[in-house]
């Protein structure tokens, strides 16, 4: 077979067609500080600035030979379009994502989301960056697909507000958690359908504050499964669903959003049993994962022979693409990536 381009490429694998080499992609933030840095950019800069995001995430997959372009970068985003101020830590030289100092919101009882809100999101700062950014990736380079991402609304909801009272919130006021649920599930269809129809090829719901090591499985069906499933059902495929932290418990619920919803995929993070999952879900679902985005690619101590060894072992999970198990942490030991990538095109091919 001819060498495919990276957007045939992962365009076949959601299409479950032949493919030349194995696919190797994220759908969540996987940018580089080699690449930012060859830019001339610092890294606070690349946050709000669309054409920085864009070049940003465009050289990082050009460097290290990424089948996709993924953006954004940080989970502030919503958050800061509903008035909570951020800090990007502009005069730091460090690696240091935005954060929400000071939440508006302290209590249930306080958070206002109006319609206009929902409606009306992506007219907002910062959020009418990400269309430009996705337009621009489209024209500079053509040749890669977009990977899109959102948060779903138990964990942007903890970007509104502190998460422990959400958490709190689920046992002691259930009905208001549940009002605030909706509300951002559908600002967040309304988000999704805008990076898609701005160019974005896939998306990727993510909702890591539902892990079984936070709520229990049976909260998990009664609160979150539903609006992860409206949410996905409002997207045009590619869609993907992925939990960060312990899902084992949530494996069968997980796939059976995607059943339901007409989503792709599921994505597991690395506390996930790979071979477990596989035998519950069985060879039908396509399962994403997992590798260690920080203790492969960046930790001193991890050797390249480890690494290699590593993704071996993630391949024989029985997955069906190398993705990693979260948002990749930028600051790479060169050696150790080009490794892991050579090592899934190979491996097992």
């Amino acid at each position: 077979m001819a060498e495919l381009s990276p957007i045939e490429r992962v365009t076949k694998f959601w299409n479950r067609e032949p493919l030349d080499k194995p696919p190797f992609f994220s759908g969540m933030g996987m940018i580089m500080l080699p690449a930012i840095k060859k830019l001339g950019y610092k890294f606070p800069t690349i946050h709000r600035n669309a054409e920085k995001m864009a070049m940003a995430a465009i050289e990082s997959a050009k460097m290290f030979n990424i089948d996709a372009v993924s953006v954004p970068f940080d989970m502030c985003m919503e958050s800061e379009a509903l008035g909570n101020e951020i800090s990007l830590y502009e005069d730091s030289e460090d690696i240091l994502y935005p954060t929400i100092p000071y939440k508006k919101w302290e209590e249930l009882d306080q958070v206002e989301i109006t319609q206009d809100d929902i409606d009306n999101i992506m007219d907002k700062y910062p959020m009418n960056l990400l269309p430009e950014a996705i337009k621009i990736i489209k024209k500079e380079a053509p040749e890669y697909p977009v990977a899109a991402w959102q948060l779903g609304p138990f964990t942007q909801c903890g970007q509104t507000i502190e998460l422990d009272k959400v958490l709190k919130g689920v046992f002691k006021q259930k009905e208001r958690v549940e009002t605030i649920l909706d509300q951002f599930s559908d600002m967040i269809i309304n988000i999704g359908n805008a990076l898609l129809d701005a160019g974005a090829d896939y998306i990727t719901l993510r909702e890591p504050g539902v892990a079984a090591d936070l709520l229990s499985p049976k909260t998990f069906k009664e609160l979150i499964q539903p609006r992860l499933t409206r949410i996905l059902a409002g997207w045009k495929p590619p869609k993907v669903l992925h939990i960060c932290g312990s899902t084992d418990p949530l494996v069968d619920m997980m796939w059976q959003c995607c059943i339901d919803s007409g989503a792709q995929a599921v994505s597991f993070d690395i506390k996930n049993n790979l071979l477990e999952s596989r035998k519950k879900l069985g060879k039908d679902a396509i399962i994403l994962g997992n590798f260690d985005v920080f203790k492969l690619p960046c930790a001193e101590e991890t050797t390249v022979e480890e690494a290699i060894e590593a993704i071996k072992t993630n391949i024989d999970g029985q997955v069906d693409a190398v993705w990693p198990g979260c948002d990749l942490w930028p600051d790479i030991k060169e050696d150790n990536f080009r490794a892991i990538e050579k090592t899934v095109r190979e491996y097992k091919a």
